[in-house]
């Protein structure tokens, strides 16, 4: 019999070694057998990807509560805004996936596996311990604009390396298959998606909280 104290910790455990693996695992696919440039080339396209960057911080975010408090990755990923930021990313994640790129893109094998686990399962996963683990009540309205500032970032990093590589890791933002005008609007429209998102996650948050008080 699980103790309930103990179940945060079995969670993580499991689903950070699920998420490891599986980034491990799509590294090795992407990059394949080359040498040279060839894996520079193939390492920037690796971390070009928003489902990469995303699915490294929910890895971390799920670590880090197995160290030692102490420790700066504990301390980090224990924040409630923090927490939430990457629920909010990573739903994205899932929700771009199924409605933008699933319906053109059928990969098969292994890849397919490791797209599953990072799209689906990870979202779903880490939504879960979001749900169940974290401390809720301190988020404001205002966070969400806060967590912009990865998204943000993230496009400008994919906008440089699109031009440099010349090649952009989703095409529905690729300003150089399509106009910088189609390409910056897709950017406002998933950046107003991350905001509603992250909108809805605080309001949870605060929905819960009040639920407490009445409690």
């Amino acid at each position: 019999m699980v103790r309930e104290r103990d179940r945060p910790r079995l969670w993580r455990a499991a689903f950070a070694v699920i998420g490891w693996a599986a980034l491990a695992l799509q590294y090795l696919l992407l990059a394949g057998p080359a040498d040279g440039w060839a894996v520079v080339t193939r390492t920037v396209q690796y971390f070009s990807f928003f489902t990469i960057l995303t699915n490294i911080l929910v890895a971390l975010a799920l670590t880090g509560p197995l160290l030692k408090p102490t420790r700066p990755l504990a301390r980090w990923t224990a924040s409630p805004a923090f927490r939430a930021a990457v629920t909010t990313y990573i739903l994205i994640v899932g929700v771009v996936y199924h409605f933008m790129i699933a319906p053109y893109w059928r990969p098969e094998g292994l890849t397919l596996g490791v797209n599953l686990v990072l799209h689906y399962v990870m979202p779903v996963a880490f939504l879960l311990d979001w749900l169940w683990f974290t401390p809720k009540g301190d988020l404001r309205w205002g966070d969400p604009v806060t967590w912009l500032a990865f998204p943000l970032g993230y496009g400008l990093w994919t906008t440089a390396q699109g031009v440099l590589v010349g090649r952009q890791p989703y095409w529905f933002a690729d300003f150089g298959a399509s106009s910088w005008t189609s390409a910056s609007i897709t950017y406002g429209l998933l950046l107003g998606l991350n905001l509603i998102m992250g909108w809805g996650i605080v309001a949870i948050d605060r929905a819960a909280k009040m639920s407490r008080q009445l409690g």
